[in-house]
Order: structure tokens, then C-alpha cells, then sequence
């Protein structure tokens, strides 16, 4: 589970702890990761944390590595890391363009390659990717998430196609805005780069049943993609997100 330290993640995290999963808990925050451990030590299930920055190559490959001899190889990863930027096309930096590249894409492309082999080795396994609406619409006031999240898809659709063949699923889970706190910082930096008030700025972000998505619903869907019934869900964007994104 990387990216534990989130809203999303956690909610992942205690949703497969309640499968009677064994955790493997990644993120950046050491403090918060232990916490949840506990937590989903509640469920009687094995729990291994690994503090560490997605965007340190060296370090992903490290974590794989202590896991497998911790739990074993691995059948099941979620990549949940993100972050968000809020502004305007025109103040848009190369180096934003990249650090946003580096969390969403080369992350997630690293620890894929690191997991797939013992996939492979023990007869298959899951790869849920967290993307988004913005994995196949565009977001107005978010070029590099979206651009990052487009990416995304089209790693995890090139990887369900190559890797079918030998029993292991890969796809993306799309919601749209999530109630996280990733979210209620973009609500803030949307207020701050429109100059509008909080209702103002949270309107375009609830989906069509006029709510923010639920980490929790989120979860489900990751469940679902790596359990027995969803084993022929291969390549696709699963959206969850009140009908926001039809097809």
C-alpha cells in the first residue's frame, strides 16, 4: 500500500486489514504510518511499515525488497501517492511539471517493475493504480495532475496488455475530487486563485449526486480489483465518482 499516509491510502489500508490481508504500509510520515498499523493490527492481520519518499528510487526498491522477506512476495499493489497543485496554466514551472511527473508516474513505474517479477514467479497477482477523472478529462487549474494522471492510465493499460497472459491484473481506480485532506488544500488554493469564498469554490468539485467521494468508496473499488471477482477487470479506469465520468 503506497501512499498510506493519505486519506486514500488509509482507507485502502484498513479495507484489505479487514479482508484478513497482510499490510505492507508505505509512506512518508513515519509517525502517521505507525498509527495506522495499529489499527489495522486490529484485525489480526501481519503489518510492515516503510517510511521513504516515492520519487527515491533506491528507496522504493529497498522497501520491496524488506517486504518480500518480511511477508513475502507480494500479490497485491495499490499506488496511492499524490499530490496537487492548484493554479493557473500560465504560472505553471518545469520543475511543478516535473516534481507532480515524479510522484505520479515514475513512482508508480518503479515500484510496478520491482513487484511484477514475484508476481509473475508465484503465479499472479494485482496492481491497483489510483488515477482520477483527470485520468481522462481535463481538469481546468490542474495541467500537470492531469497530465500526470493521463500518463498513469496509459502506463497501467500498456502493463494489463503486456502481463494478461501470465495472471496478473492491472488498472486504475478514477474518483473524482476525494474528502481528503489533499482536497481541502486545493479547495484553499482554489479560493486563493479565483478570489471566491469556500462554497464557491468546492461547487465544481462535487460529483453530480452533489458530493465529494469518499475515501471508503474508493477502497471498495480497490478491494474489487484485486479479489477473485474482479479478475477480469484488466486495463481498465474503474470510475468512482457519482457519475461524473460515463464510459
Amino acid at each position: 500500500m503506497i501512499g498510506a499516509s493519505g486519506g486514500i491510502g488509509r482507507a485502502v489500508a484498513l479495507a484489505f486489514a479487514r479482508e484478513g490481508a497482510d499490510v505492507a504500509l508505505a509512506g512518508r510520515d513515519a509517525g502517521t504510518l505507525e498509527h495506522l498499523a495499529d489499527n489495522c493490527r486490529d484485525e489480526n492481520v501481519s503489518v510492515v511499515t516503510s517510511a521513504f519518499d516515492i520519487t527515491d528510487e533506491s528507496a522504493c526498491l529497498d522497501a520491496v525488497e524488506a517486504v518480500t522477506r518480511r511477508l513475502g512476495a507480494p500479490n497485491v499493489l495499490v499506488n496511492a501517492a499524490g499530490v496537487a497543485d492548484t493554479r493557473q496554466f500560465s504560472d505553471i514551472t518545469v520543475d511543478l511539471w516535473r516534481s507532480v511527473m515524479r510522484v505520479h508516474v515514475e513512482g508508480p513505474l518503479v515500484l510496478m517493475r520491482a513487484v511484477i517479477p514475484p508476481m509473475v514467479s508465484t503465479g499472479g497477482g494485482a496492481i491497483v493504480n489510483v488515477g482520477s477523472a483527470a485520468s481522462v478529462v481535463g481538469l481546468p487549474y490542474a495541467a500537470p495532475y492531469t497530465a500526470a494522471k493521463h500518463a498513469l492510465l496509459g502506463l497501467t493499460r500498456s502493463a494489463a496488455a503486456e502481463y494478461a497472459d501470465r495472471g496478473i491484473t492491472v488498472n486504475c481506480v478514477c474518483p473524482y475530487y476525494v474528502d481528503t485532506p489533499m482536497t481541502q488544500r486545493a479547495i484553499a488554493e482554489r479560493m486563493q486563485a479565483k478570489g471566491c469564498d469556500y462554497e464557491e469554490a468546492i461547487r465544481p468539485l462535487l460529483n453530480p449526486q452533489r458530493r465529494l467521494t469518499s475515501a471508503e468508496e474508493v477502497a471498495a473499488a480497490c478491494v474489487l480489483l484485486a479479489s477473485p471477482g474482479g479478475a477480469a477487470i484488466n486495463g481498465q479506469a474503474l470510475h468512482v465518482n457519482g457519475g461524473k465520468v460515463q464510459g
